[in-house]
């Protein structure tokens, strides 16, 4: 029996010809573990056929798509083993339980550990506005990246008078060892990269993490101020007219504020 069409409704696409069955039919769910290796796929509609019920045809990936990919990505390359894998989450425990040696040195109990530190300032990257320019899950990487180092060489401050350069030599090495734990591959060069990104302040992500970094350590002394009783006013100066970016300066203003009503 026919049916009179609703004119009130779109019409859509016949059902695909049998030549897009046979595209169908080739199309298989990868899944790729690095963002550099996925190619958006071209999508494709078939016409319209009046003579058929109405239905949508999505053709999700064009011909020889899946055998181009698997040759570029190795699946050696895709991830670390899981050895590896656990060998280098074990190692990174230590940000767990290494405390941030500033807050030790002023006498606060049970001070923030570096994943504390780098935890917060993840949800900054994550709650923090759009900006032009920006990558905000690129943020939301380095600011987890940025502190790895110190599972090795610990949190090493401006008190320890240990000179820029050396610094940052220590944790390159560290970085380089972490990355050999885990293997080596895509995954550790993305963890070098991001580090170094940050290190040299060299993005517009790492400017508005670098932010985040003195944002979410002035927060924690004004958190510090008001459980303990202490003055950290070193913090404060320290960071004082040093921050890059729109986001950093207003978030840094509205933590002074407060700390000014208190």
């Amino acid at each position: 029996m026919s049916v009179a069409a609703n004119p009130t409704l779109p019409t859509l696409p016949t059902p695909p010809s049998s030549s897009n069955h046979s595209a169908l039919a080739r199309c298989r769910c990868l899944f790729f573990s690095s963002p550099a290796a996925f190619i958006r796929p071209r999508r494709t509609t078939t016409t319209k056929d009046t003579t058929k019920s109405p239905r949508l045809f999505v053709v999700a990936c064009r011909s020889g798509f899946e055998s181009k990919m698997s040759d570029s990505v190795p699946a050696t390359e895709a991830c670390p083993d899981p050895s590896s894998a656990i060998d280098f989450l074990t190692l990174c425990n230590r940000l767990k339980t290494t405390k941030r040696k500033g807050w030790i040195n002023h006498g606060i109990k049970g001070p923030e550990s570096i994943a504390d530190h780098m935890y917060r300032m993840g949800l900054m990257a994550l709650i923090a506005g759009d900006i032009p320019g920006v990558n905000r899950e690129r943020c939301i990487k380095i600011a987890i990246v940025h502190d790895i180092a110190e599972a090795i060489v610990g949190d090493i401050t401006p008190s320890d008078g240990v000179p820029k350069e050396e610094k940052s030599r220590r944790e390159q090495a560290a970085l380089n060892e972490m990355c050999e734990v885990l293997g080596g591959g895509m995954r550790a060069e993305e963890i070098k990269e991001l580090w170094a990104e940050y290190e040299n302040n060299s993005s517009l992500e790492a400017n508005l993490v670098k932010d985040f970094d003195k944002v979410e350590m002035i927060l924690q002394a004004l958190e510090y101020e008001r459980e303990h009783g202490k003055d950290l006013d070193e913090f404060f100066h320290s960071t004082a007219g040093k921050f890059q970016t729109d986001i950093g300066k207003s978030w840094a203003a509205e933590i002074i504020s407060r700390r000014s009503s208190k």
